[in-house]
């Protein structure tokens, strides 16, 4: 599952060994998938690689989060993906998944 990879995080530090983009879902997930402090953090993320696929892609669910549809499906087609899944926690971890290579079952 892809939690899997976010097993080991104690939630006080974000894991310096994690890509970008799972950094930017590490705090989104910490910040319990709501706008706020941690969710500004993740939106830093991805906005420093505007144009690149997994920083549009977890963009996306951003703004989803936000429940700024308009905004999540510009990112999502600026990514090339669709939403995948129903639910910010199920979207998220697809993600996560998706992004550490983790092979689902």
């Amino acid at each position: 599952m892809a939690d899997d990879i976010f097993s080991t995080a104690d939630w006080k530090d974000v894991p310096k060994d994690m890509s970008k983009p799972l950094q930017a879902l590490w705090w989104i997930r910490k910040g319990e998938f709501r706008v706020g402090p941690e969710w500004e953090e993740a939106h830093a993320i991805v906005q420093t690689m505007e144009g690149v696929m997994e920083f549009d892609w977890v963009h996306a669910l951003l703004h989803w989060v936000e429940a700024d549809m308009g905004n999540a499906d510009y990112w999502y087609k600026r990514s090339g993906k669709k939403r995948a899944t129903a639910s910010v926690k199920a979207e998220w971890d697809h993600m996560a998944a998706t992004l550490s290579g983790v092979t689902r079952h």
